[in-house]
């Protein structure tokens, strides 16, 4: 590759960077309360969790029955190991939208987490069912962006290997690993 392909090869990657953050952080509310909730994304994103969570917090405080916010809040403190009130968003989520893909998701994600794991399996499953192309995963960008290497496994990936597991006696079963498990990716569609 010369010199003059090498940089314009550079030039077009900056583009297409700095136009994916402005459109996803920048453009005009199609819903009340949409920046502030992009805000509180990409902080949670960045690792930013007491940011992210009063950002949410913010959003709820003025649109109470934002279910994307409540999902967001739901993830923030899942990250932050708050679980059980992480549990309570996820439940707010879906009784907003019975049909939420995402939280089902980000739910049995949760359930994974705390060892509740036939209740990670229906959430899994339920996700899957709802949107079959949940299973696609991230796209090569995402996981160029947030610096991926490979696909992680999908949703029915790790049902199928819990429901493996379980059936094994409980002395033999390998349900929990915390480097592999970390690495699972959060649902925000």
């Amino acid at each position: 590759m010369n010199k003059n392909t090498r940089t314009a090869v550079i030039a077009l990657t900056v583009i297409v960077i700095f136009a994916y953050f402005y459109f996803q952080y920048t453009v005009k509310e199609n819903v009340p309360g949409e920046n502030n909730f992009r805000l509180a994304n990409k902080y949670l994103e960045d690792g930013k969790y007491d940011e992210s969570l009063k950002t949410f917090d913010d959003v709820l405080a003025q649109y109470p029955e934002y279910k994307e916010a409540y999902l967001g809040r739901a993830i923030t403190l899942m990250q932050m190991g708050e679980l059980e009130e992480s549990r309570a968003d996820f439940d707010r989520a879906v009784e907003f939208d019975h049909d939420y893909t995402a939280a089902y998701a980000n739910r049995g994600i949760l359930n994974d987490r705390a060892g509740r794991y036939r209740e990670a399996v229906d959430d899994y499953r339920k996700a899957i069912e709802l949107d079959p192309e949940i299973l696609e995963g991230p796209g090569y960008i995402w996981r160029f962006l947030h610096n991926v290497d490979k696909r992680p496994p999908t949703l029915a990936d790790r049902a199928d290997y819990i429901e493996a597991e379980l059936k094994k006696p409980e002395s033999e079963r390998l349900l929990r690993v915390p480097e592999i498990d970390e690495q699972q990716r959060m649902y925000k569609k």
